[in-house]
């Protein structure tokens, strides 16, 4: 026997649109500490405002909180403006993190089947003119991303 069940082919395509590899303008919405023993990191949730077509989308990914990976969380913290003095005494307030804004460039990788949102690089929200205009007027992200790694601040 057979049945139609309406909206079971929506449950099957992913449910929000992809964001393509490049650079955006992002607000953090929201930053998450999980204690892991290996790696502890911070499921950070950022909404793209710039460029245009993206605007609104979400962009979640984790930051690593190792002695190996402490580089990255600090390239973070410095780049989106976080108290330097809250930095300095070395201690991360989740709800000061809210709302800080910066440049943050994207790729994705798969690992056991699973796409994942790799952070490849920040710059401070100062720097958005810059880097896009040296992008083609009608650009999308990923067509910015050969103008990124120009960029002294983002890494091969």
């Amino acid at each position: 026997m057979k049945r139609q069940l309406p909206g079971l082919s929506e449950t099957v395509t992913e449910a929000r649109p992809v964001l393509p590899d490049g650079i955006f303008l992002v607000r953090l919405e929201s930053a998450q500490y999980r204690w892991h023993p290996q790696k502890p990191f911070y499921v950070l949730r950022f909404s793209v405002l710039e460029p245009g077509p993206f605007a609104g989308e979400a962009v979640i990914g984790r930051l690593y909180c190792t002695a190996k990976a402490m580089w990255k969380l600090g390239w973070f913290l410095r780049d989106f403006l976080y108290d330097p003095e809250l930095l300095s005494t070395n201690e991360i307030d989740e709800r000061a993190l809210r709302g800080l804004s910066g440049i943050v460039k994207i790729s994705h990788r798969v690992i056991n089947g699973i796409s994942l949102v790799n952070f490849d690089g920040f710059a401070p929200a100062s720097q958005w003119e810059e880097l896009f205009a040296s992008c083609k007027p009608a650009a999308t992200a990923s067509s910015c991303d050969s103008s990124a790694k120009k960029s002294r601040r983002v890494p091969r």
